[in-house]
């Protein structure tokens, strides 16, 4: 038996045979998650040790998110020390096992509500902020892992303008956008059928950002798209709910879809390069099989923005190699 199980056995006051540990989840990350099922019941246990470091971050923000009325997992013990958590379980189906055109408008309008709740959550002072610097950290993952390690190409100094210039485009337009609780990674994968609907999880990056990044976040998804006509439609219902709720959005819809735009293209070149880094750094290239829906994504935007017009160049030149 593992530190880890003889942990679990001793929060549970339970002999070591009298549950079991099964798998709960693939994650990108270097967590492990852990159903245990024990007397009908059954719990999610988390370890972290890989990565200690999110273990606290995550409890903090669960405590926030709960205190909001947000259906997170509740902390039933932790080990900060090791990295462990004990939670309670929201669920074996994602979003993203049972999304479909029929179910999508149900589903997405109590995310939707979960949204709106986090949003009006304030975050304590010291709260980490989506700033400039993180920004183009993000986007620098573009370059880095995707264009050199990924494709091969050397950045000279005419790569490197053209990068900086559509970097400087996309972080001025963000950072001209109302602030509130981002979630970071607010998608169906990590929303879950729970009572009440959806349980939110994998929340531990969260920060003070742009409004407009985790509603873009939930519908231009990593592993599932939906017709452009359909998106629009859902991010329109978000932002009428929103202003009834007295969330700091654009006082016109075309403003905040164009908001939703510069900020869903920051997401998706910083996407493009972490499932680049996923694969040549941690081995594990499934994940660059959707980078072609984030080009999709990209090519979208930029036809309705023609303030994106490296970007648009930028995207041609990669299309051609």
């Amino acid at each position: 038996m593992s530190d880890f199980q003889r942990w679990i056995a001793a929060v549970l006051n339970a002999a070591a045979d009298s549950f079991e540990l099964q798998p709960a989840s693939a994650d990108a990350s270097f967590r492990s998650y852990y159903r245990v099922l024990i007397d009908g019941r059954s719990l999610v246990a988390m370890d972290a040790s890989a990565e200690r470091a999110s273990c606290t971050p995550f409890v903090n923000i669960a405590r926030l998110l709960a205190g909001g009325e947000v259906n997170v997992p509740a902390i039933i013990a932790e080990n900060l020390d090791a990295g462990w958590l004990l939670l309670s379980d929201l669920g074996c189906q994602t979003y993203l096992d049972v999304l479909n055109t029929d179910n999508a408008d149900e589903l997405f309008d109590a995310a939707i509500g979960a949204l709106i709740a986090q949003q009006h959550i304030a975050a304590p002072p010291t709260f980490p902020q989506y700033d400039a610097a993180l920004l183009r950290r993000e986007l620098e993952l573009f370059p880095e892992w995707y264009l050199q390690r990924h494709l091969g190409l050397t950045i000279d100094a005419a790569l490197r303008v053209q990068l900086d210039t559509i970097f400087d485009t996309l972080i001025g337009q963000v950072l001209k956008q109302s602030r509130v609780l981002v979630h970071r990674d607010f998608m169906p994968r990590n929303l879950m059928l729970s009572e009440p609907l959806p349980g939110v999880l994998d929340f531990q990056d969260a920060v003070v950002g742009p409004i407009s990044y985790d509603a873009i976040c939930l519908f231009k998804d990593a592993f599932i798209s939906w017709p452009e006509a359909r998106v629009e439609r859902w991010l329109k219902n978000y932002w009428q709910r929103a202003r009834e709720a007295q969330l700091p959005v654009p006082n016109s819809f075309a403003d905040f879809y164009a908001d939703c735009d510069y900020m869903g293209a920051q997401r998706h070149l910083k996407v493009i390069g972490i499932f680049a880094r996923i694969c040549h750094r941690d081995g594990k290239p499934k994940y660059v099989g959707d980078v072609p829906r984030f080009f999709n994504y990209l090519h979208g935007v930029c036809e309705r923005r023609p303030e994106l017009s490296a970007l648009a160049a930028l995207l041609e030149k990669i299309s051609a190699l």
